[in-house]
């Protein structure tokens, strides 16, 4: 049996914007990088080369990979293709994005749907938002949901409403201010879910009263340092349970995940995720995981 309602579960089928669909060229990074708040400008030939070796790294471990075609409508960040769709049992869900040069994602990834016949459960609408790197399951029947500048109340609102009907619970996590709207901050920057009771967690960003929860879960608590978090250590991939896919360069935290018996794989992400803000569960929207 497979589900879309895990962040932890052997990764079945997993969607990616490659780097030569979603950068395009060169001209096309020195066009946009600054209107959407990279850190720099990232090299093209440098991407594909970190991309090559990120998605080797799912297909090696059986991953069924399928990829998102280039679309004239989307610009750069729609690499990060976790943002503009949610993933259920029942269908896809299309976000409303909440940064401004992304508002066409969405209808890029409903465009993709209806041709490849994967059913689509229902859409965020204005003055609605949600992005998907605010979203996360904590099991088959809870989740979780950042309200942060991205994700507001009426979002949230309209994704209650459609997963209601089938059960769902949304627990929402009130994401502070940090470095205000113009930052690329989601839940999943503070969150990433490696097993039914471990997660890769940064605490000083973290609601107490979500906190709190995922502890009386069950949840054990991996902590990234402050100095990790920069480079984006909480931002870490289950590909199975306790087998994670992580940025290069995030030692405690990795020495971390080893010492609670997580096997990790590493990939170079300068070009790819640290100058955008989108780690390892950014580049990926999962479909199915393995029950």
């Amino acid at each position: 049996m497979q589900t879309s309602h895990s962040e932890y579960l052997k990764l079945k089928t997993v969607y990616l914007k490659s780097v030569r669909n979603a950068f395009v060229s060169g001209e096309h990074l020195a066009k946009q990088w600054q209107e959407l708040n990279y850190l720099s400008k990232p090299k093209f030939d440098e991407s594909i080369r970190e991309y090559e070796i990120f998605e080797t790294l799912l297909l090696k471990n059986n991953v069924e990979v399928k990829h998102f075609p280039e679309d004239s409508n989307t610009k750069i960040d729609s690499i990060y293709c976790r943002d503009a769709s949610i993933a259920t049992d029942y269908g896809m869900i299309l976000c409303n994005m909440g940064k401004e040069g992304r508002k066409l994602e969405p209808g890029a990834h409903k465009k993709f749907f209806k041709a490849t016949n994967i059913p689509i459960l229902g859409a965020i609408e204005a003055p609605g938002t949600i992005e998907g790197g605010d979203v996360a399951w904590l099991d088959l029947n809870t989740l979780a949901v950042g309200h942060s500048y991205r994700t507001n109340l009426h979002g949230i609102e309209q994704l209650k409403a459609i997963l209601r009907p089938h059960g769902i619970e949304v627990i929402v996590a009130a994401l502070p201010h940090f470095h205000g709207p113009s930052d690329v901050f989601h839940l999943m920057s503070i969150l990433s879910l490696v097993d039914k009771d471990l997660a890769v967690v940064y605490s000083p960003l973290m609601p107490i009263a979500f906190r709190n929860e995922l502890l009386k879960r069950g949840f054990g608590l991996i902590e990234v340092p402050e100095h990790e978090f920069d480079s984006l250590g909480s931002n870490v991939l289950a590909i199975a349970p306790r087998t994670c896919i992580m940025i290069k360069g995030n030692p405690v935290t990795e020495a971390r995940l080893l010492k609670s018996g997580c096997q990790v794989m590493t990939y170079q992400g300068n070009e790819i995720s640290i100058k955008g803000g989108g780690g390892p569960t950014c580049l990926t929207r999962p479909l199915k995981r393995t029950l």
